[in-house]
């Protein structure tokens, strides 16, 4: 089916600012594929990012209000527009450094109060935009910036955490898993709660480099061969799943 996603950029918008191979141009497609099957009024709703390249998403390429806030910021920024206007859509679109490292304390807050809140975070498992230093999400032996002999510190898994800080909905999908992951972000924009979708997106430019992938297919071949679904995880040992990666949706409260 043929779609005009440009109805949802703003006119002088004519490309992305992404690196080639970067995952996040995937991500935004799917999510204005998402906006446009449920029909989302743009008028009404607001889109919130912090600093890194997952926040250029959003800003300045939606044609909708949009709120591009300081670094690790962006959901606080978000809550106050909830509460301000509760009938607003609040989406928060935002990387793993921002959103899980700077903005770490904020996520399990807004979590555990579970306002209306969208939260989605491109996990490229390290600091993208600002110099390719270790984040939260960089895997046990990265090469990053700050760790020339590999990270020495386990991430965080993302999905565990906010669960367990109160979430409404929780899942994580690749952008090699493009059908999956769209109908995970209708489901995280429908509900009236606090929602949250972790979307693996690969970086070439920094985290590939760094870590012997020669290019960006080599990236996505990686999370195609890594990420398994939980059901795939259930019927393997726990030494068999020590480099997958499990996705798929970890809490619904609507069951």
């Amino acid at each position: 089916m043929a779609r005009d996603l440009e109805q949802y950029l703003r006119p002088e918008v004519k490309s992305t600012p992404f690196c080639p191979g970067c995952g996040h141009g995937i991500l935004m497609n799917l999510l204005l594929r998402a906006v446009d099957d449920l029909k989302i009024d743009m008028k009404n709703t607001v889109f919130v990012s912090g600093i890194g390249c997952a926040a250029w998403i959003p800003s300045p390429n939606f044609n909708a209000d949009t709120l591009h806030t300081l670094h690790g910021r962006a959901l606080a920024f978000a809550t106050g527009v909830k509460v301000f206007n509760p009938k607003l859509n609040v989406m928060v679109v935002s990387g793993d450094g921002d959103l899980t490292s700077i903005g770490g304390n904020h996520l399990i807050h807004a979590a555990r109060r579970n306002l209306d809140i969208t939260v989605i975070c491109a996990n490229n498992m390290i600091y993208g935009m600002t110099g390719g230093q270790a984040a939260s999400t960089s895997p046990l032996g990265a090469l990053t910036a700050t760790t020339a002999r590999g990270n020495i510190y386990r991430p965080f898994d993302l999905c565990e955490l906010v669960k367990g800080a109160g979430a409404a909905y929780v899942a994580r999908y690749s952008v090699t898993q493009p059908v999956a992951l769209m109908e995970a972000l209708k489901e995280a924009f429908s509900i009236e709660a606090f929602s949250f979708v972790e979307v693996l997106s690969p970086c070439p430019t920094q985290f590939g480099r760094r870590n012997s992938y020669d290019s960006a297919v080599d990236m996505i071949k990686m999370l195609q061969g890594n990420c398994i679904s939980r059901e795939e995880a259930a019927l393997l040992s726990g030494e068999e799943l020590k480099d997958k990666i499990i996705t798929g949706v970890f809490w619904n409260e609507k069951g």
